[in-house]
């Protein structure tokens, strides 16, 4: 069985070199760009990956598109900063040629943040359906957290079948807190729209102020993120504040919708 890997991309140089490495095994890289105006093209082709210009549609859009570009098989969708581990490299190939291979496989994560691995507070194992028979899986979800999920089969006595593999995939995830907080400002705002769409938007002192004290609690101590020392402790602080600030985004827009 063959195998392609799709990825979208945009302004992805410091990273790209080093996931389009880590799959140089598979028989067609798709990497489809949203306007990079750094090395990425250029690091792609350099690797053998076919780039495909295409205009953001958003993240669960781009995804499937660049799923719907792939060839062979299987699809391994990635992300521009995660890398194959040898390991999984191995149980990919060996799940592929496998011909009572299941229809889809979750990838455990290793999420790096400024250079450690959070193995705590729900950041690990982080299983993701990223691997899946072409033609059999899709992308969705609500912008920026998209989510692959398996088509259902038109016989509910055969079920499609999930499995998930023992090695990870390693993310490089916000190597700075600059990266981080950007990053959580841009997705704060596509949350609070989701927000609105969802009846969210006067101001609540649950959703502002009790809603991300309580996030931080159960993630940080009962879910001992603590354990992952001064890294750990930033990432769960300010991803409280990230609930915070999503909520009052969107009272501040629906507030700027009625005028």
């Amino acid at each position: 069985m063959t195998i392609s890997v799709a990825i979208v991309a945009v302004d992805e140089e410091a990273n790209i070199g080093r996931t389009l490495a880590s799959v140089r095994w598979a028989d067609e890289i798709v990497l489809v760009d949203s306007g990079s105006k750094d090395r990425t093209c250029e690091i792609a082709r350099e690797h053998g990956a076919r780039v495909v210009l295409e205009p953001w549609r958003g993240y669960v859009a781009q995804k499937q598109y660049a799923i719907e570009l792939c060839s062979k098989d299987w699809v391994l969708l990635l992300d521009a900063d995660e890398e194959v581990s040898p390991g999984l490299a191995e149980e990919i190939r060996s799940a592929i040629a496998d011909p009572n291979a299941a229809s889809g496989y979750k990838l455990p994560r290793k999420n790096l943040f400024l250079g450690r691995w959070i193995r705590h507070g729900g950041f690990y194992p982080d299983p993701k359906l990223r691997l899946f028979r072409r033609g059999q899986g899709f992308v969705t979800g609500h912008d920026p957290h998209d989510r692959c999920d398996l088509k259902p089969e038109a016989s509910k006595e055969a079920p499609q079948r999930v499995h998930q593999f023992n090695n990870a995939l390693i993310h490089y995830t916000y190597p700075t807190l600059t990266l981080y907080l950007n990053h959580m400002n841009r997705y704060s705002s596509l949350g609070a729209e989701l927000a609105i769409r969802e009846g969210h938007q006067s101001f609540s002192f649950i959703n502002i102020v009790m809603r991300p004290l309580v996030t931080f609690v159960y993630n940080y101590f009962l879910r001992l993120g603590f354990l992952d020392g001064r890294e750990g402790l930033l990432l769960h602080l300010y991803h409280a504040g990230y609930v915070s600030w999503k909520y009052a985004k969107a009272w501040e827009l629906s507030r700027e919708q009625s005028k």
